[in-house]
């Protein structure tokens, strides 16, 4: 059966075509995809750091001076849901059985089980939810993990560790953004607030059952500040998770904090920088930023915290909330072959979106 994969040919060119199969392992049929538009759009506008410089694993650098990926970018997304149907790699999975796995948008796709994740689903899980398990929503769980070693080091036993009982803001409600604003509160913060310039977002978040606010209708760090006392000169969010991919949001981030306090930052940033002001609140408040990126957890945590972990915690997550997470984060359902049509349209800011979901009619 051919396989169908959305590329990115060149910048602002992006289109469904085949691509070789590689045979063997697990054959998945994809039954949806879900589209993480901040990273994807990075590819489709030429932002991406990795379209220009070439990653350097050993040294963790960016350089210039190895072979960039460029494009055509074949490898898009990171958020599949698919049924099991063949087993050439003896997993013993049953035909149809749901896995949740990160191989791009691609209609089919043979995948290693040494060499890969995948995560089995409940049989009777959402297919549109199942999206965040292997990856989104271990990204936002990641972020509870890294505040919880900021204030326990080592010893972590839960994801509520960094945040039980405190007080908790949110800068960005993307998907990222809610999911960890509903972390949050799951794991017992005492308050959590979600900041988003969008009108959408902001219902969105509302929709949730979380409290939101507008950081353009006023200045929300006085407002906060005003609001969370916690001695003389000790005023603001105990901690905040900054999951907007712009300077901007870091800066209004540092401005939330109460002081000594850190900001845990899971966003991916493709602007300059030149929004921050580090000789503001950073230097005065004695501020910290600590960067909760997906492919680690904090270095020495106790307890066999990993991917399988934050997947698990995820799929509690959702059986927990999901039904409001498909009513108010998932937007947008449309066929897979729109999805070229439906990336144009967010770059030229011609449609918004909180999640949209491409879905594969494996029966044609």
């Amino acid at each position: 059966m051919p396989d169908r994969a959305i590329v990115i040919e060149s910048p602002g060119v992006a289109l469904v075509r085949e691509v070789p199969e590689a045979g063997g392992g697990l054959l998945l049929g994809t039954v949806c995809t879900g589209v993480s538009a901040g990273t994807e759009l990075s590819f489709l506008n030429g932002t991406n750091p990795a379209l220009h410089a070439a990653m350097d694993g050993e040294l963790g650098l960016f350089r210039d001076d190895l072979p960039a990926a460029g494009y055509p970018v074949t490898r898009l997304g990171y958020m599949e849901v698919a049924r099991v149907l063949a087993d050439d790699a003896g997993t013993g999975l049953a035909h149809g059985t749901l896995v949740a796995a990160t191989y791009g948008h691609r209609t089919h796709y043979h995948l290693d089980p040494l060499a890969e994740r995948f995560v089995v689903l409940p049989d009777d899980f959402d297919p549109l939810l199942g999206v965040y398990v292997a990856h989104m929503g271990p990204i936002s769980a990641n972020g509870l993990l890294h505040a919880a070693a900021d204030l326990c080091g080592a010893d972590v036993r839960s994801l509520g560790d960094g945040v039980c009982g405190r007080r908790v803001a949110v800068v960005g409600g993307g998907v990222v953004g809610l999911l960890t604003a509903l972390f949050a509160r799951r794991h017992g913060a005492a308050e959590v607030v979600v900041l988003d310039p969008t009108p959408q977002r902001r219902a969105a978040a509302e929709g949730l059952g979380l409290a939101a606010l507008d950081p353009d209708a006023h200045d929300p760090a006085v407002l906060l500040k005003t609001r969370w006392r916690h001695g003389p000169a000790d005023r603001g969010a105990d901690v905040v998770f900054q999951c907007r991919g712009r300077s901007a949001a870091l800066a209004l981030a540092l401005r939330l904090l109460r002081p000594q306090g850190t900001v845990i930052d899971l966003a991916f940033y493709t602007d300059d920088g030149s929004a921050l002001r580090l000789g503001a609140e950073f230097h005065h408040n004695g501020l910290g930023v600590r960067c909760a990126q997906i492919g680690r957890v904090p270095r020495g945590t106790n307890h066999a915290w990993d991917r399988e972990r934050l997947s698990a915690e995820t799929v509690d997550l959702l059986l927990a909330d999901g039904d409001a997470v498909r009513k108010h984060v998932v937007t947008d359902v449309l066929p897979f072959d729109e999805g070229p049509a439906l990336l144009t349209d967010l770059a030229a800011r011609r449609r918004h979106v909180i999640q949209a979901v491409l879905t594969v009619d494996q029966t044609s």
